[in-house]
């Protein structure tokens, strides 16, 4: 629902941006989306895959909601960026956690079904978009609608897969949780 496109109409509807605005825009929004993506990794490190998964797209998914409201053009471009900046951050992470709990002999399989799935959402989003453009006066429901689906989605995937760790957290976990065989005894002192 979001589109390059369709922000660009927007920001030019709403805010009468510019071209060379609007260029500005976009360049800061992919850099930013760019970056975003190589900072998943210690992310994930620290958090688990999943966790950053869903604990940098909802709260993208928040900023999202928040672009049509802010009341000029100066603070919407703030929001978008604000998206941005942690918006990628789910799809190495996905990508990571498709392959790290599906059986070795699947992971090709699963990867691709995921990227015909994607392939696919990104086909009919702007033949969707575009009829709900077109059928409300209201430049703002795409943002609205967008912000929606994506916080019921991390919601979601969040039930859904809270239990399912990938091999590698589930022995991160066991080596972080000492218990009290595993503790360090001190040391008597000969005194």
């Amino acid at each position: 629902f979001v589109l390059q496109s369709v922000i660009s109409d927007w920001f030019h509807v709403r805010h009468h941006a510019d071209t060379a605005v609007l260029g500005r825009i976009l360049f800061g929004a992919n850099l930013l989306a760019g970056l975003s993506s190589l900072m998943a990794a210690p992310l994930a490190l620290r958090i688990g895959l999943l966790r950053t998964m869903v604990f940098t797209h909802l709260p993208s998914s928040i900023f999202l909601l928040l672009v049509p409201l802010m009341p000029n053009l100066q603070l919407a471009v703030l929001m978008l960026l604000l998206r941005f900046t942690i918006s990628q951050m789910d799809v190495p992470t996905r990508s990571s956690y498709s392959v790290a709990v599906c059986h070795p002999t699947e992971r090709t399989t699963a990867v691709g079904i995921i990227n015909i799935m994607r392939m696919l959402a990104a086909s009919i989003s702007p033949l969707v978009a575009g009829s709900v453009l077109s059928r409300f006066s209201n430049t703002d429901v795409h943002w609205y609608v967008a912000g929606c689906l994506m916080i019921i989605y991390d919601v979601m995937l969040l039930w859904n897969f809270h239990s399912v760790k990938p091999p590698e957290e589930r022995e991160q976990e066991v080596h972080v949780t000492p218990d009290a065989d595993t503790l360090p005894r001190p040391v008597a002192s000969s005194k």
